[in-house]
């Protein structure tokens, strides 16, 4: 099948929408079928507001349409509410095409906590942008029915659950780490819908680290002195960060899902976190993490996890059966609407 993926989230961005969209697109041309990548590379860029490293696209809804058509795709697939995922939107509407979605993010509850937006009126957009889809993926049980909370019909969101590539991140040599305490890290984005700061406040023993960059990098780098900030690294040199921490802390309240959380565990490192989405669908009832409001209690207890019990755990996960059920979801055109879409280009 030859398919169509839009995504506002590329390259460099690093963050779990990138990387499954990567894994996915590898996976699903190991199965022998064509992957195209509709991302703003292809496109000229503005700098978000307060986000510079994400890029806007400033692509028009003609150049979108061009070169979706001339790909000619069997099925397309709708990965962003951005500008090009609404330019897709709206050219798979106008030539009646079927088309599937995801939801990522929890967009409304980030607006919320940077500039006080009500919910409902995120969700309101979000209803009205995803309406017209066959199916609305969606990472865990806990954002399906968050979805259906907010007025989503339950027939039309559907579970696309993520994985996580054990070749890399496995038990090895560590990061060259000289402390002989425990080591506490974080990966993430550094802003502040990633609660990060939560982390940085605890009372623990041994030493902190953070992994990743973002608008409040450079303040809690002046606030918290004592903790090491690594930056943005490569997978490999997060695989060894992984298998050099005692406890991965994952503080955020609004993640849909957390790779990072099979990221660690796959190196082994046991997971602490809040019980709340993401860390409850991840981890579940393995042990292989704790879970608690007393967040610092978490980590301590954490420590007690033996780490070949967390590396089981990320085992069941694999991208192989992920890109499967992506797929199963995906609505390739019917010859109706390909006849449609062929009537359309002769009376252009």
């Amino acid at each position: 099948m030859n398919i169509m993926i839009v995504t506002d989230a590329w390259e460099p961005q690093v963050n779990g929408v990138v990387r499954t969209l990567i894994q996915t697109q590898l996976e699903l041309s190991r199965m022998g079928h064509e992957v195209h990548l509709l991302t703003p590379l292809d496109f000229r860029t503005i700098a978000c507001p307060t986000y510079p490293e994400i890029r806007l696209s400033l692509a028009s809804k003609r150049r979108v349409a061009a070169r979706i058509d001339s790909i000619a795709p069997d099925a397309l697939h709708i990965a962003t509410e951005g500008p090009l995922g609404m330019a897709a939107r709206a050219y798979a509407l106008q030539r009646g095409l079927s088309f599937t979605t995801a939801y990522h993010t929890r967009f409304p509850e980030y607006i919320q906590a940077r500039i006080g937006l009500p919910l409902s009126w995120s969700y309101r957009f979000l209803r009205w942008f995803h309406g017209p889809a066959t199916a609305v993926m969606v990472p865990t049980p806990v954002v399906k029915r968050d979805l259906e909370t907010y007025g989503f019909p339950a027939s039309q969101v559907v579970l696309w659950s993520r994985g996580v590539d054990l070749d890399l991140f496995k038990p090895g040599p560590p990061f060259p780490n000289e402390e002989k305490p425990p080591v506490f890290l974080c990966v993430g984005r550094v802003s502040i819908e990633k609660n990060i700061e939560a982390f940085l406040k605890l009372d623990l023993p041994g030493t902190k680290w953070v992994a990743g960059a973002g608008p409040l990098l450079n303040d809690l780098k002046r606030r918290y002195p004592a903790v090491r900030f690594t930056g943005v690294l490569d997978q490999s040199a997060l695989a060894s960060l992984y298998n050099a921490a005692d406890v991965f802390v994952f503080p955020s309240r609004s993640d849909t899902f957390g790779l990072v959380l099979l990221e660690a565990m796959g190196c082994g490192c046991p997971v602490a976190a809040y019980p709340v989405t993401g860390p409850i669908d991840v981890l579940g009832d393995s042990d292989a993490g704790v879970m608690s409001e007393d967040l610092r209690q978490a980590c301590l207890s954490a420590l007690n996890i033996p780490r070949e019990r967390a590396r089981a755990h990320a085992e069941k996960f694999s991208w192989r059966a992920s890109t499967e059920t992506f797929l199963s979801h995906l609505q390739p055109f019917s010859k109706d609407a390909e006849a449609a879409k062929n009537e359309h280009h002769a009376h252009r």
